[in-house]
């Protein structure tokens, strides 16, 4: 594996950082105090500006507006993107949009792409997409409840999601449904578009979690479909391939995350640093002189440079050799960073004190909106076992 980063590639993260740096920084302490809504405005400006520059939207197609640079040079930019919560909104590569995009391109008709894919590529609309059920394991998804049945030429949709990411102000939801109920367990989900606006559609609330419901984009939503019915046209691949199509957005989708979580690390160690070297303890002395800070530091540097690491490997071997045959990279990653992740956050926390869990630094905010990384896109616990297993056959 060729190391080197392409002097041109390097050339742009360094742009990019200065822009966030710049321009999305500054407003972490709008969003901090007002939640998304507050900043939204300020935000489309910055957009705009991205556009201008031709950064806009780097990793999907160009024929549908975006910039298509391949997996490894869009995970080095998802980790500057990464440094700040506003990071990947900014540019137009956010989560779930970006995997409900790529969805989009691969398995969607030429009549769907023509009314979702443009416009959602171009940041007009957002998107969600509602799988996990309050009352079944997200651990375990063939136990899905919600069900589409055929009537005629429709679907009729019936039952509960929650933790649907952006559903707040969202334009399109991609729904997993029941449609073959006695095909094989993987076999009987499918996937289905269902405007935000369709009667029956009704958007309980924003969860809370930890104290805080979010808005907008930053918000996870519980809705119910009272007999949603659309139009047979609107499903997503063939039925019955809801669980294919879902593998087909994770692989990738799990790099995504692991450089975003990347970014948020090394912000917080950033963060760490600036205040180890800042805080007095008495007239000569200051956090960093303390051999429990510096260990703070070191191992945090120690894990932030395994993971990315590990990650950047896991996406080389999905461009050589796909997705498939890098599931145990993908599995090993998706633990490994989360859980790095979380320590780093933890230890910056600690060596801010009090200032540390307060919404003065956007540690609290990370601490809070990440902890869920060890849940979503397979919990800990099922990646581990997974990787156990595919260890075990060979």
């Amino acid at each position: 594996m060729d190391f080197s980063i392409p002097q041109d590639l390097q050339t742009r993260l360094t742009e990019l950082r200065e822009f966030i740096d710049a321009r999305v920084l500054p407003l972490e302490p709008k969003l901090l105090a007002g939640g998304f809504a507050a900043v939204e405005a300020d935000l489309e400006t910055v957009r705009n500006e991205v556009r201008e520059h031709g950064w806009w939207a780097p990793n999907h197609p160009k024929e549908w507006g975006g910039q298509g640079w391949d997996l490894l040079s869009h995970a080095l930019v998802l980790e500057v993107l990464g440094r700040t919560p506003l990071g990947l909104y900014a540019f137009g590569t956010q989560a779930p949009d970006a995997g409900n995009i790529e969805l989009l391109h691969m398995h969607g008709t030429p009549e769907q792409k023509e009314q979702w894919l443009g416009c959602m590529v171009r940041g007009e609309i957002r998107s969600c997409f509602a799988m996990t059920e309050p009352h079944t394991a997200g651990s375990n998804p063939v136990m899905l409840e919600t069900q589409a049945v055929r009537d005629g030429d429709d679907y009729v949709i019936s039952g509960r999601k929650w933790f649907a990411t952006g559903a707040d102000g969202a334009g399109l939801c991609i729904v997993m449904a029941v449609t073959n109920p006695d095909a094989p367990p993987y076999q009987r989900a499918s996937m289905i578009l269902v405007p935000k606006d369709t009667v029956g559609l009704v958007h309980v609330r924003n969860i809370s979690v930890m104290g805080h419901a979010g808005s907008g984009w930053i918000s996870h939503a519980e809705l119910e479909l009272q007999e949603v019915r659309v139009p047979v046209s609107s499903l997503l691949g063939p039925a019955g391939q809801g669980f294919v199509l879902a593998q087909h957005r994770l692989g990738p989708g799990r790099i995504h995350h692991c450089m975003r979580w990347l970014g948020a690390s090394g912000r917080a160690l950033d963060l760490m640093k600036t205040r180890a070297k800042s805080r007095s303890l008495g007239p000569d002395s200051v956090l960093a002189d303390k051999q429990l800070v510096q260990q703070h530091l070191a191992v945090s540097a120690i894990e932030l440079n395994a993971a990315r690491l590990a990650t950047l490997h896991a996406a080389w071997r999905i461009m050589q050799d796909g997705a498939k045959a890098a599931r145990l990279e993908i599995s090993l990653i998706k633990v490994q960073v989360a859980q790095t992740l979380q320590r780093i956050v933890d230890r910056a926390i600690q060596v801010h004190g009090a200032l540390g869990v307060t919404d003065d630094t956007v540690l609290s905010f990370l601490y809070r909106e990440e902890r869920a990384a060890r849940i979503y896109d397979g919990a800990d616990e099922v990646h581990l076992a997974s990787i156990a297993k595919q260890l075990l056959k060979a």
